[in-house]
């Protein structure tokens, strides 16, 4: 029998959350290797120079390291919720592209020479108000169930949400609120989210295992 893949991860980084999410649901198990990324990990440099997580390796040696791909191998290996039929590249774009610039100087605006990251703010939120829409026509992005779509936005609009929780359950924005708190919610987000020791060479291994 091969050996699992391995997974360099970080429990909280949204493009980790992401690519576990979908490892779970595919029922693929991994040696997770969670990441302390002041610390990184020479092996992690070793197969992906540029230091991100997430990383998979296969037991073949191939190394995917771009979060989408890992969703995408993932569920290409076995997609038992049809996760694939809810892909939607158009809404994904605008998450990892203008979504993500504002969020983050939204959430740390002193990193950007901000004063208080209000105007970034207000920026993602107006990027949110079309999910809002989309949503006005199922519970989910692309339909009746959570599918890749949701997932791969989940982790980004949460962390949007988490900087001043108060205000944005005052936004206007029902849907995507419901939307959010289902997925918080969910078993499959509970599962992904044990906290882990930083791996270094040597250490026993975690197996991140669906069940």
């Amino acid at each position: 029998m091969s050996p699992p893949p391995i997974l360099y991860s970080f429990r909280r980084c949204p493009y980790a959350m992401r690519a576990r999410m979908a490892l779970w649901v595919a029922g693929i198990a991994a040696e997770l290797r969670e990441v302390k990324l002041a610390a990184k990990p020479p092996e992690l440099l070793a197969v992906s120079p540029k230091a991100t997580v997430p990383v998979l390796v296969l037991a073949d040696g191939r190394v995917i390291d771009q979060s989408l791909d890992i969703m995408r191998w993932a569920l290409a290996q076995r997609d038992p919720e049809g996760w694939l039929g809810g892909d939607h590249p158009a809404l994904i774009a605008v998450n990892d592209g203008p979504f993500k610039h504002h969020l983050d100087r939204a959430k740390y605006p002193g990193r950007y020479g901000d004063d208080d990251g209000t105007d970034h703010r207000a920026e993602a939120l107006a990027l949110l108000e079309p999910l809002e829409e989309q949503l006005e026509a199922a519970p989910f992005l692309t339909g009746k169930r959570r599918a890749l779509a949701d997932i791969a936005l989940f982790p980004f609009v949460r962390q949007f949400a988490a900087i001043d929780p108060a205000w944005f359950a005052a936004q206007p924005l029902p849907r995507l609120q419901g939307w959010l708190d289902a997925l918080l919610g969910s078993d499959l987000f509970a599962a992904v989210m044990p906290k882990f020791a930083p791996w270094q060479a040597g250490d026993p291994p975690v197996l991140f295992e669906p069940r």
